[in-house]
């Protein structure tokens, strides 16, 4: 794994690069880097302004052949996103990661408190929306009744999928709520002792019937639990019928 002293020396030769490419007209830390809550384990995440919209693809190509050049990648991906801005994810030695926005000159800007602007001039951005509870709540229902019905029909690493898929949605729910980050599970930790305690019997222990039923009752009922802390009148008509699932 890598030090901090490698990583940061990454950081540096990313800043440099930036202020020596005249296609790029900001350059900005997110993350925890920028809130100053990172750790020894913190991975990289930049921002970088990109001269005009149609500059963003050049930009992302010419870098990308840099970074395996000269920090020697080994694997890319692409984060989707949408609009005109690109996150390219970085597998760098030693796993450092590298999350590199590319954003055009105008959607240079923080759309959170995680922003710290080493260079150019950042332009106020809309806030990062976030999670639809409706939404959560509705993959919550259709998690459940997915796992119930692979249950039925004994494809237990499928029931496992959805039972899981069912916690993370819960766990989203409870984020949301107490307004934590909801990202990844960022806020878990977070949680009070009366979300997370129920949850560890959600966890399976094996893929036999009869404890993939266990943990599916045990999430419904941590589910049906969040629901009703969130919205006790949809928690009155979904905990019954969520409850014929167990």
């Amino acid at each position: 794994m890598f030090t901090p002293e490698q990583r940061d020396r990454t950081r540096a030769q990313l800043l440099a690069r930036a202020e020596a490419d005249d296609s790029i007209t900001g350059f900005a830390y997110t993350g925890s880097v920028a809130t100053g809550t990172g750790d020894r384990w913190s991975d990289t995440d930049i921002v970088l302004g990109v001269r005009g919209e149609a500059g963003v693809t050049d930009a992302v190509k010419r870098w990308t052949a840099w970074i395996y050049d000269e920090l020697g990648a080994r694997h890319h991906w692409d984060l989707g996103i949408g609009g005109t801005s690109v996150i390219r994810v970085f597998l760098l030695p030693g796993w450092v990661e590298l999350d590199l926005t590319f954003a055009p000159e105008q959607e240079f800007g923080a759309r959170g408190p995680a922003w710290q602007t080493r260079f150019g001039t950042p332009h106020e951005q809309p806030p990062f929306p976030p999670p639809d509870r409706n939404t959560l709540i509705g993959y919550a229902w259709h998690h459940a009744l997915h796992a119930r019905i692979c249950l039925e029909r004994g494809r237990s690493w499928q029931a496992a999928h959805w039972i899981n898929a069912l916690r993370d949605q819960l766990i989203t729910l409870a984020c949301l709520r107490l307004d934590l980050p909801t990202a990844y599970s960022k806020g878990a930790h977070l949680l009070p002792d009366e979300v997370t305690t129920p949850l560890e019997s959600t966890l399976i222990r094996s893929l036999t019937e009869p404890e993939l039923r266990r943990a599916l009752t045990a999430t419904i009922t941590a589910t049906a639990a969040e629901l009703d802390r969130s919205d006790p009148r949809l928690a009155a008509r979904l905990t019954p019928m969520l409850t014929e699932l167990t």
